[in-house]
């Protein structure tokens, strides 16, 4: 794949974050540059942070309002309630989206049924090796079998 379609998706990614930043609460641009780094330690370029913040005014997704800080005036940014509703659709999409991705390397507890992404308990019963959420499931599983 082609550096530009890779910079086109981590983009398209970068978007999303950003408006996770926001839906947090109220931010101006150089605090979004530096939440992104903080948490996820990659840079974001202001060249796409400040065009997108300007798209989503256009789109009366967000609004800002100047407020001081320190000698100068920054704009705060905040999601409008119809930015709020967009940032929740999206949000749910993209769960839905992870959650298929993850789905085939979940396991399920053998005793509760919760799935299980990483780690988990292992116990071999009866000759089948089971997966558990758990050792207390492991230990209820087998009580419920009387085998403890």
């Amino acid at each position: 794949m082609p550096n530009t379609e890779i910079n086109a998706i981590v983009s398209d990614f970068s978007r999303v974050y950003i408006l996770t930043i926001l839906y947090e609460g109220p931010a101006h641009g150089y605090e979004i540059i530096s939440k992104f780094k903080k948490a996820l330690g990659k840079d974001v370029s202001p060249s796409l942070v400040y065009p997108f913040l300007k798209q989503l005014e256009q789109k009366k997704l967000v609004k800002h309002i100047l407020k001081p800080v320190g000698a100068k005036k920054k704009k705060i940014f905040e999601l409008t309630p119809e930015g709020k509703d967009f940032a929740q659709q999206l949000f749910k999409r993209f769960s839905e989206l992870i959650s298929v991705a993850l789905e085939p390397s979940l396991e399920v507890c053998a005793h509760c049924g919760c799935k299980v992404y990483e780690g988990g308990h292992t116990e071999k019963i009866k000759g089948k090796e089971l997966k558990f959420c758990c050792c207390h499931c492991a230990a209820s599983y087998k009580q419920s079998l009387g085998l403890t």
